[in-house]
């Protein structure tokens, strides 16, 4: 899957390639994107990683996106997840619970000349709670980029075509099939 502009739907300055996989009852993500210099100096567990360069999965087991968990690392591997309830889909209406923190979730990345890539592994079983009893095939998703420097650059799988770019579009995520779960 190829990363979009987040405001206009066009093509990034910066090519980003999202690929998706089920192992083991968890959802494997994978980023590769073009960058001539990260930014990042954020290390612990739930710092603020959207304010530098970090690759974004959000998910939801529910078709209506009311409920979804949001998964991010950057290139020092650092992560943040929470659990968002989103009963109108904006953000204005969103509560985002940071303390939330999903067992088994990892990352890592790796930052060569001219790019850097990283893996999520997101374990799914968790995220049902009590809610649902079996995992769906079909979920509802977003993947996202954000690049820092002296353009911020903002890109996504399934573009919320705000302007300024706004990731909790929770009626703009796409529709993500996972067979074999």
């Amino acid at each position: 899957m190829a990363l979009r502009d987040a405001r206009t739907g066009a093509a990034p300055k910066l090519a980003t390639a999202v690929r998706a996989g089920v192992r083991d009852g968890a959802l494997l993500v994978r980023f590769d994107g073009r960058d001539p210099g990260t930014v990042a100096t954020l290390t612990r567990r739930d710092d603020a990683l959207w304010t530098e360069d970090v690759y974004e999965a959000f998910l939801s087991p529910f078709e209506s996106p009311t409920v979804y968990f949001e998964f991010e690392v950057n290139p020092l591997g650092a992560l943040f997840d929470a659990r968002v309830e989103s009963p109108d889909l904006v953000r204005t209406t969103m509560r985002v619970d940071p303390s939330w923190n999903l067992p088994g979730l990892s990352g890592k990345s790796r930052v060569r000349s001219g790019r850097w890539s990283a893996v999520l592994k997101i374990p799914l079983t968790p995220l049902l709670g009590e809610i649902r009893a079996e995992l769906p095939r079909l979920w509802r998703a977003n993947f996202f980029r954000v690049d820092r420097g002296s353009c911020d650059e903002f890109s996504a799988w399934s573009p919320p075509l705000t302007d300024p770019a706004d990731f909790h579009t929770a009626a703009r995520f796409g529709f993500l099939e996972m067979p074999g779960v």
